[in-house]
């Protein structure tokens, strides 16, 4: 008594968000006319192909359904129908997603991808073809033109749950089971049922299932047979000819095609001797590495040599002590001696050799600069 009280009182509380989780017959209804008339868009949404629609297109195809223009309409206005699919979204019937810009970066691995078999395939193309090359060129352009002006978008999930009157994103999450699932399921447990009531079965129809168990082994031996049969064929022409001549007796025997595509045709022939389009191609793509090989053994030519630094071994140099200035009397030319104060320049002899050690040093840290003559300014101790 206690648990069905609890249980009225959790009705009566929460009655209505109980009643909203399960979707009506009605709205079934409605979520399988909108599948089939409403234009839906397919992409990867977590990791799974999805189906998607846009708001304003949902609303516009309620609009002229039967549900607004019958004797008892359940939509009068745009209002009435964006509640309704509120509703059908709140019971889970589809839910809202977020369109989302793909960046440049996403995209630079499928374009490497794209360039990469460009030039393979451009690599085997003849060089006599530079017309079909540059229209080629010209419809590529146009091409990426195009995919520019596209703007390529993903989904994601929407923090906000509500339908909106929009051009936003819909995903669908009703999927009904097609009728054909319910004929081939039902077929299904027919088979395993007679399959299983076999030793029942009259004597003739025994005998004709063992028969075409027979065919079947048999014919799966033939196409065993005739896979290694093709094999020594083409083996004993390649090894007789030394790889000239190719032959494939049913080339699509062991591809992925249909049964009757498998027959045929019954056989292909393809020669690879001197002279052969193969021959031509390679004889083309060694051309070509051998002219990359010229010009870069030109380009090296034609770069300048420069002379490498040679580096001398450089002695120790001892501190140079100060040297106390000789003052001798001189006359400043109106026969008066200079001042005991004037500052006289001091030897050049003993301070050449470290000036010139450190103007080895360079403002690009190597010992020396390699300076052309006329560059040189003239020393005035020397003048």
């Amino acid at each position: 008594m206690a648990e069905k009280r609890k249980t009225k009182r959790r009705k009566e509380e929460f009655g209505e968000s109980v009643e909203s989780e399960k979707p009506t017959s009605e709205e079934y209804a409605v979520a399988k006319w909108l599948k089939s008339n409403v234009p839906t868009k397919k992409t990867k949404f977590l990791n799974h192909h999805v189906e998607y629609f846009t708001g304003v297109k949902a609303v516009d195809a309620l609009l002229t359904s039967k549900w607004a223009t019958g004797k008892n309409p359940i939509f009068t206005s745009r209002h009435d129908v964006t509640d309704y699919l509120h509703q059908m979204l709140l019971h889970k019937l589809f839910h809202r997603a977020k369109k989302v810009p793909v960046t440049e970066q996403e995209l630079k691995g499928k374009s490497k991808k794209k360039d990469i078999e460009k030039t393979s395939k451009s690599g085997d193309e003849k060089d006599g073809d530079k017309s079909q090359a540059s229209a080629c060129e010209g419809k590529d352009s146009k091409d990426k033109e195009k995919e520019k002006k596209k703007r390529k978008i993903r989904l994601e999930m929407h923090i906000e749950q509500v339908f909106l009157d929009t051009a936003d994103a819909y995903v669908w999450i009703y999927d009904p089971m097609p009728w054909y699932y319910w004929v081939c399921g039902t077929l299904v447990v027919i088979g395993t049922i007679a399959v299983c009531m076999f030793p029942l079965w009259p004597a003739t129809v025994r005998k004709g299932v063992y028969y075409l168990s027979i065919a079947a082994a048999a014919f799966l031996v033939l196409i065993i047979a005739l896979a290694v049969l093709r094999l020594v064929v083409f083996c004993a022409v390649w090894t007789l000819t030394l790889a000239r001549h190719h032959l494939w007796l049913l080339p699509n025997l062991t591809e992925d095609v249909g049964f009757l595509a498998s027959f045929w045709p019954l056989y292909q022939y393809e020669y690879r001797g001197p002279g052969s389009e193969s021959d031509k191609s390679s004889k083309n793509k060694k051309k070509r590495k051998k002219d990359k090989q010229s010009d870069d053994e030109a380009e090296k030519e034609k770069a300048p040599l420069l002379p490498e630094p040679v580096s001398e071994p450089v002695e120790p140099v001892e501190p140079v002590e100060a040297v106390e200035a000789v003052k001798p009397p001189l006359d400043s030319g109106d026969g008066q001696e200079l001042k005991e104060d004037t500052p006289v320049a001091p030897s050049t002899d003993k301070l050449s050799e470290s000036e010139s050690e450190n103007s080895q040093r360079s403002s690009t840290d190597r010992d020396f600069e390699i300076v052309e003559a006329d560059d040189v300014e003239p020393d005035v101790n020397t003048t």
